[in-house]
């Protein structure tokens, strides 16, 4: 078998690369940077949103499965999937559990979709990640094809990738191994979540790929124990209360003081703010979902793992942390803070100041981000 993984180098899909490593399956991995192959599995550098780089790609090695984290526009997706399903056996999109509606039982994947349910019409009239993702959805199922198969992970989490709530690890994590004080929503706070170990998604996923029986179908892969975003909290604090030698600080604060600082109103209203709790029956029959690792102990791995390899961060958001140290009454000196951009987003942010950027400033900011 012959399988091709497009943008697969992120939390699930280093793992899926490796586990069909071990099963010396020949593995494409498309990426934008020179990585270095191993094993069965080689990555070709380019740009898979480009046809000039995928179409040659897709044509020349006869894939028996696409596997796609990709991120695609509702537009862009129509004539990609077209292209994709004409020239593999198997595709498997990755869609997201974020598709559905709240629910006061356990989902499964017959449960309603916002898309479908939804009377918000300002919601709807956008195209919101939870929406995008079930039109895309649609598309697969109305395309004429029956060789694909959806998988709806819900919030996966690796040494490298490790949220709270709606915050990535540059937004709270880096603050508390600064010695800051975090800054949470009381309300999603005390909601509860499900997060998956991203190689354990890999391995439902990987249980699939090829398999007659997966396609035509939709699964989400996630772990059965659900826990709420404290219990999440105090999992963190009890790594870094042992890291640092002293309790990470956290300030909750109300909804309005939240979205101040975090903006993203629809995935906080339509869906943090849900308790998300899944029922894996139907992909149990491909993997063992009780196997997997729980929260606690995946969470407290990935956590020590990332800081024992060196606490390594992306660009942080210093709009966000301005506004974070703006409601704690604490500071970031600026010469700590990289160019002039990063300090002026800060600076006004920290004293509660909206601007308006010169155009050769965000220029500037555009070509960084």
């Amino acid at each position: 078998m012959k399988v091709l993984l497009l943008g697969g180098t992120g939390a699930m899909g280093v793992h899926l690369a490796k586990l069909l490593n071990e099963d010396k399956t020949e593995t494409h991995v498309t990426s934008r940077k020179r990585r270095s192959d191993y094993g069965t599995v080689r990555f070709v550098e380019g740009d898979a949103h480009s046809d000039e780089f995928l179409l040659p790609l897709l044509r020349a090695n006869k894939y028996d499965v696409v596997v796609d984290f990709m991120v695609y526009g509702t537009e862009e997706f129509k004539v990609r999937a077209q292209k994709i399903l004409e020239n593999c056996a198997h595709y498997v999109f990755l869609s997201s559990s974020r598709v559905y509606a709240d629910s006061k039982t356990p989902i499964t994947e017959e449960s309603p979709r916002l898309l479908d349910v939804s009377d918000d019409r300002k919601f709807l009239a956008t195209d919101e990640y939870a929406l995008t993702k079930a039109r895309q959805e649609d598309i697969l199922r109305s395309s004429g094809f029956a060789n694909w198969t959806i998988i709806r992970p819900y919030i996966t989490y690796s040494e490298i990738r490790l949220q709270l709530g709606v915050l990535e690890k540059e937004s709270w994590l880096n603050r508390a191994l600064c010695g800051k004080t975090v800054v949470f929503s009381e309300d999603i706070f005390r909601h509860k979540t499900t997060l998956t170990y991203g190689e354990d998604v890999a391995r439902g996923i990987k249980a699939i790929i090829g398999n007659d029986g997966a396609k035509g179908e939709a699964f989400h892969i996630t772990q059965e124990k659900a826990l709420t975003w404290e219990d999440i909290w105090n999992v963190y604090k009890k790594v870094l209360t042992d890291k640092l030698g002293k309790e990470p600080k956290i300030r909750l604060v109300d909804m309005a003081t939240f979205r101040k600082m975090y903006p993203g109103v629809y995935q906080v209203d339509y869906d943090r703010l849900y308790d998300r709790i899944f029922d894996n029956s139907k992909i149990s029959k491909f993997v063992d979902v009780k196997a997997f690792l729980t929260p606690k102990e995946g969470l407290e791995k990935s956590l020590r793992q990332f800081i024992d390899d060196g606490a390594h961060f992306n660009c942080a958001s210093w709009s966000t942390a301005g506004i974070a140290d703006r409601i704690t009454g604490e500071r970031t000196p600026l010469k700590e803070i990289n160019g002039l951009a990063n300090r002026i987003r800060y600076a006004t942010r920290r004293a509660g100041i909206t601007v308006h950027k010169p155009s050769f400033l965000q220029n500037k900011i555009g070509k960084r981000r």
